[in-house]
């Protein structure tokens, strides 16, 4: 069972500057076509100042941070039980190539379902810019199968 003293734990902060090659290549992995992904001068068309950030580049941004995978055995989650049961993202500015982005997460939630079979950690992550723009909140659901 995860504790949920948890509640209000927060992680250190990290930053990850957006790199052109690994946008242009997260675009190509994810089928997306539109030109404003790859080639800077239709991004710089459109009016962006760089290649944006694809909807939900953040996410791959967010396992960015050192040691990704530690943080499960530091709230007490067994990797091989683990499952991403949700992740969600609210906007509020666009982030494009060349930005430092900050990560900095928290835990908002623990509950369990089932009996106990099925633990839940909801993590919020604020992401803001190399000015201090708050760019995105991320929010995800981490489930642990315990029978």
């Amino acid at each position: 069972m995860i504790a949920k003293t948890l509640i209000g734990k927060t992680f250190p902060p990290y930053a990850v500057e957006v790199e052109k090659g690994r946008l242009r290549f997260f675009a190509k992995a994810i089928g997306e076509t539109d030109p404003i992904f790859v080639d800077e001068g239709a991004a710089q068309a459109a009016g962006y100042r760089s290649l944006p950030l694809p909807p939900t580049f953040l996410f791959a941004m967010e396992i960015d941070r050192p040691d990704p995978l530690a943080w499960f055995a530091e709230v007490g989650m067994e990797l091989p039980k683990v499952l991403h049961g949700e992740q969600s993202f609210t906007y509020h500015r666009q982030a494009c190539a060349g930005d430092i982005l900050t990560f900095e997460s928290r835990i908002v939630d623990v509950y369990d379902k089932k009996n106990g079979a099925l633990d839940f950690i909801v993590k919020e992550t604020r992401v803001i810019d190399q000015a201090g723009n708050h760019v995105a909140d991320l929010r995800s659901v981490i489930v642990q199968r315990n029978r």
